[in-house]
């Protein structure tokens, strides 16, 4: 199903080695390569501070750059374009030898990209992909279609229709779901919601699973900025408008525990835990501390865990490599169009965390501790 959604990938697993970039712009690297580290600087920009996962992943990038010797420029944006554009544009006129950029909106940043070019800064584009300009150099993600895909078969593992092991489950149904995206100034969001439907839709059309309020396109189900706030104000909404009637909601596509937490408060508010009105199902993504902690009470039901220490660490690598007027090594040269290039990518494993697997994957490879479990809080 993968094909109704994606470009073949032919040339996805070809993973070419550091080889010299050749001619001037982004990604020739300027005149680094014979720079000692300690009189190179990274500027590194990031959307927000509002989300561990972002607090998570600057901390990791700067520390990974300065363990190496680097100079590092970490900005957080709060989640404002202009502020993001400024730090940018601040980065540019200091001088950054390389750009590391996750940006709050992909399209906003096309000023400060030309900039770049013209400086010759090379720009790498993390996790969330830069759009419509020619001047981003490298892409380092996850696999965001195969999150989508996990998301989905997570809520289906949830509900009976399957198991974790891909077997068909013992439920049958009809199933009461409703389905939420990402923000749409995000490009993941495209590839989330396109891995996720492409899983439910043989389900939504057999009639195992039906969308009571039938908001089934992206735009009716998207969270601008991801708020969750805003999420739960859309669940009441939902809950106001669809199940007055006693039909109950039996399963929710959340692509991301902060929206999650959103949707599992409104259902809390409307009864929903209480007595036998269960809770839902309810997927997530970026295995938060506080979701974790849901999901260990068994309140949230799944996330997908994407490690930011090793997205970080791949950031540096990319970087190492522009500094040494090198090209880093891709492992996906097809999937990735920004609407002016295909932009070459590195893309990094996802893992689904039920309940059972928290101690696993999260406790005994250090990204949680036993104690930030039972919390639900990050320790400082």
């Amino acid at each position: 199903m993968r094909r109704k959604f994606l470009v073949a990938l032919g040339g996805a697993a070809l993973a070419f080695s550091l080889a010299a970039c050749s001619g001037g712009g982004a990604g020739s690297g300027g005149d680094s390569s014979d720079k000692k580290p300690a009189d190179l600087t990274i500027g590194v920009s990031m959307p927000t501070q509002t989300s561990e996962r972002w607090i998570a992943d600057g901390k990791a990038v700067k520390e990974k750059l300065e363990a190496k010797g680097y100079k590092v420029d970490l900005q957080y944006a709060g989640d404002d374009i202009p502020t993001q554009s400024q730090q940018v544009d601040q980065m540019i006129t200091q001088g950054a030898d390389v750009l590391i950029i996750a940006a709050i909106d992909g399209t906003a940043l096309s000023g400060q990209l030309d900039a770049a070019a013209a400086a010759k800064i090379p720009v790498i584009s993390y996790d969330r992909l830069l759009l419509g300009n020619k001047n981003v150099d490298f892409y380092v993600s996850f696999d965001n279609y195969k999150v989508g895909v996990a998301q989905a078969t997570a809520l289906l593992v949830g509900l009976g229709l399957q198991t974790k092991d891909g077997g068909k489950g013992t439920a049958t149904g009809p199933f009461n779901v409703e389905l939420f995206a990402g923000s749409l100034d995000d490009n993941n969001t495209q590839y989330f919601w396109g891995g996720a439907m492409d899983t439910l839709k043989p389900f939504m059309e057999n009639g195992t699973l039906k969308v009571k309020s039938g908001q089934t396109r992206i735009e009716q189900a998207a969270i601008l900025r991801w708020q969750q706030e805003t999420a739960q104000k859309r669940m009441e909404d939902l809950l106001t408008s669809g199940y007055n009637d006693g039909t109950v909601v039996n399963g929710v596509l959340s692509p991301y525990d902060g929206i999650s937490r959103g949707i599992i408060t409104a259902l809390q508010n409307a009864g929903y835990g209480k007595g036998a009105k269960k809770l839902p199902v309810v997927t997530g993504q970026d295995a938060e501390i506080a979701s974790v902690k849901l999901i260990n009470d068994g309140v949230q039901s799944s996330t997908v865990f994407k490690d930011t220490r090793l997205l970080a660490e791949q950031a540096v690598i990319a970087a190492e490599a522009f500094l040494q007027d090198k090209q880093p090594q891709a492992n996906d040269t097809t999937t990735y169009n920004n609407k002016i290039k295909v932009v070459p990518a590195y893309l990094l494993p996802i893992e689904t965390v039920y309940k059972d697997d928290i101690t696993k994957v999260l406790v005994d490879s250090g990204y949680w501790s036993a104690e930030e479990v039972a919390a639900g809080q990050a320790k400082k």
